[in-house]
């Protein structure tokens, strides 16, 4: 999944539209989810005292999008103190803003809002499976034809994870590495706010056969790590707030929008009568915002933040 993903010829590498140009994610849905998170990031801003400087990370930009969009949409006050950082392996794009700092690793001293969305499903992990003796085995898959077979018990590492966290039968998605790598990220956080926004489940609603899948050109793939599409899994969003060693929020996306601003509500019937051009910029916004918080859609992922050094949460109610 490393190689698939990552490696020198992987999907995230490679040089062509980028995820956007395989699967639909909250940041190409609607730019109101970039309003959202600048929103959001003026609650940051007053928390901090309005400093002279505030970071923006954006771990797994894709392309930048969504810096690109909440940059043009800075209000005064704010655009002259934000340093946008966009974290990504893949090459800098070709005209992207020169305000937007590109690198592959994370900033170790943020001090602002660092974002991740849809970050953490592309972790890699190892999938392993209960055999016939009810022994559980890693799940090794031919990178060429995708054939699985069922490789070496689960090591001393992986249990002492599902013990705690993915407990019983089935085919399950070990989910340490993407705990050690939220922790990381949130712990590079000095003072603000770390934010992940993804799918995901907790404990008591693990899916038995697991979430494994692949996405390209728009389209749900056999997950066959040869580069050629997305490698991903849901998150154990429960596990990965634990292992930050913060005080954590969770909440789903639809309650976090609501309470930022986005409710979906159609605009009243009357403006279309007194000015139908401002009507239908409302409905076609309101359409935007209804697929964000689509509670069996988008609006289902989960929004798990960690406040280091401020506080913020008493402003997330809807």
């Amino acid at each position: 999944m490393r190689a698939a993903l990552y490696g020198s010829d992987g999907f995230f590498v490679r040089d062509h539209a980028g995820p956007a140009g395989h699967f639909r994610t909250s940041v190409h849905a609607s730019p109101l989810f970039a309003g959202a998170l600048l929103r959001l990031l003026g609650r940051v801003d007053d928390a901090l005292g309005r400093p002279e400087s505030v970071d923006l990370v954006d771990v797994g930009a894709g392309r930048g999008e969504l810096l690109t969009t909440m940059l043009a949409m800075l209000p005064a006050g704010l655009a002259e103190r934000v340093r946008p950082v966009a974290v990504e392996v893949a090459p800098r794009p070709p005209g992207l803003d020169p305000r937007i700092s590109w690198r592959r690793d994370i900033p170790e001293d943020v001090t602002g809002l660092l974002v991740a969305t849809e970050w953490l499903d592309n972790v890699p992990i190892d999938v392993v499976e209960t055999d016939e003796h009810g022994e559980l085995r890693k799940v090794l898959v031919d990178r060429h034809t995708g054939v699985e077979t069922l490789g070496a018990p689960a090591d001393a590492a992986d249990r002492f994870w599902l013990d705690r966290w993915w407990p019983g039968p089935g085919r399950i998605e070990v989910g340490w590495p993407r705990d050690a790598a939220w922790a990381d990220a949130a712990g590079s956080v000095r003072r603000g706010v770390a934010l992940c926004v993804d799918y995901g489940h907790r404990r008591d609603e693990r899916p038995v056969l697991g979430t494994l899948t692949g996405y390209r050109e728009g389209r749900q793939v056999t997950p066959i790590p040869d580069g050629s599409c997305d490698v991903t899994a849901h998150v154990a969003v429960d596990s990965a707030a634990t292992a930050a060693g913060l005080p954590y929020e969770m909440v789903s996306q639809r309650k976090a929008l609501k309470a930022l601003g986005i409710d979906g509500a159609r605009p009243p019937l009357d403006l279309a009568r007194t000015d139908p051009a401002a009507y239908l910029r409302a409905l076609a916004a309101a359409g935007s915002a209804a697929e964000l918080i689509d509670p069996n859609g988008l609006g289902a992922h989960w929004w798990l933040w960690h406040e280091i050094g401020v506080s913020i949460r008493g402003t997330m109610q809807p």
